[in-house]
């Protein structure tokens, strides 16, 4: 059996419609309000425990609920899905994170983030659940938990051979010290501004980009381009993987679902350019849904929208 382990943020989306973004002092009446369960580190965790293959694969969760009723209703969800939850932790005294979601009729979001029980994953935490990193074929990790627990969980993962995942989000400068630590980096173009000085505008200034973090030690790198799709660099050489057009509903939690159907695409034996392609099919099919976990695709939805395309 392959085994990923996804450390990161678990939060309840409190999502709705508007017909665009709010100006300020501009009030605007929203619609079709619902709470759906996202966080980037739960949102990839269920996108890869759907899309992988189980009969291989098998996937663990590192994370942080509060003490309420709609984080361990979360946990079970987790759970339902196949996931190993017993390293999610219930903290005291904290309620589940939650996160504000505006979507536009564009298909376009926008999110504020309060971190709740997110903010206790700690180091001690990433100790008591070493083993979930040190045997695990991949570890895959964001930025909506604390530093010091993704730094100790890299350094960890690291030293015992497990490929170390980063997906850069929500966007910050990050130290050389973690950088270091990254077998492959996804971030999308505002991502890889922050962390390289280099405005992505088109296919040179991604190769100018990926050199940066080549020189960082960081092997394989994947700037998502949105629309015009991802461009890897892996071994000296890159190129653009076009993604699938489609008419896009809700962009929440589309670029979690690519990276955890990517790293499963890989430990299922994929190579990277077919990996990605998988992963683009499952985007493109979360897109034209809503919400955040709601949306994502199982692995039999997503090789049927493949073959669908591919003839």
């Amino acid at each position: 059996m392959k085994k990923l382990t996804i450390l990161g943020s678990i939060n309840a989306d409190h999502v709705i419609s508007v017909p665009h973004f709010a100006k300020p002092g501009e009030t605007l009446t929203g619609s079709d309000y619902h709470i759906a369960y996202g966080g980037k580190g739960a949102n990839q965790a269920v996108a890869a425990a759907r899309l992988c293959d189980k009969s291989t694969t098998s996937i663990s969760f590192i994370g942080c609920i509060g003490e309420d009723g709609v984080g361990r209703t979360m946990k079970q969800a987790f759970a339902d899905d196949g996931i190993n939850v017993a390293p999610i932790l219930e903290k005291q005294g904290q309620t589940t994170g939650i996160a504000m979601i505006q979507v536009a009729a564009s298909g376009e979001n926008s999110i504020v983030i309060s971190a709740g029980a997110n903010a206790c994953l700690d180091e001690a935490q990433v100790a008591q659940f070493a083993d979930e990193i040190t045997q695990a074929d991949a570890l895959l990790m964001q930025l909506e938990t604390p530093s010091p627990a993704i730094l100790k969980a890299a350094q960890l993962a690291k030293a015992h051979g497990t490929k170390v995942v980063l997906n850069p989000a929500p966007a910050r400068s990050l130290p050389d010290e973690l950088l270091s630590q990254i077998d492959i980096i996804t971030p999308n173009e505002t991502e890889t501004e922050i962390l390289t000085g280099i405005t992505v505008t088109d296919e040179q200034s991604a190769v100018n980009a990926a050199q940066i973090f080549h020189q960082k030690g960081i092997a394989m790198v994947l700037i998502t381009l949105g629309s015009k799709g991802v461009y890897v660099s892996e071994n000296g050489k890159g190129e653009i993987v076009s993604g699938f057009r489609v008419n896009a509903e809700d962009t929440t939690a589309a670029g979690d679902t690519f990276n955890g159907a990517f790293l499963t695409a890989l430990l299922d034996g994929k190579n990277t350019f077919d990996a990605i392609k998988f992963a683009h099919a499952a985007a493109a099919i979360s897109v034209t849904r809503k919400g955040a976990q709601p949306s994502i695709p199982s692995r039999q939805e997503t090789l049927d929208f493949l073959f669908t395309q591919q003839n």
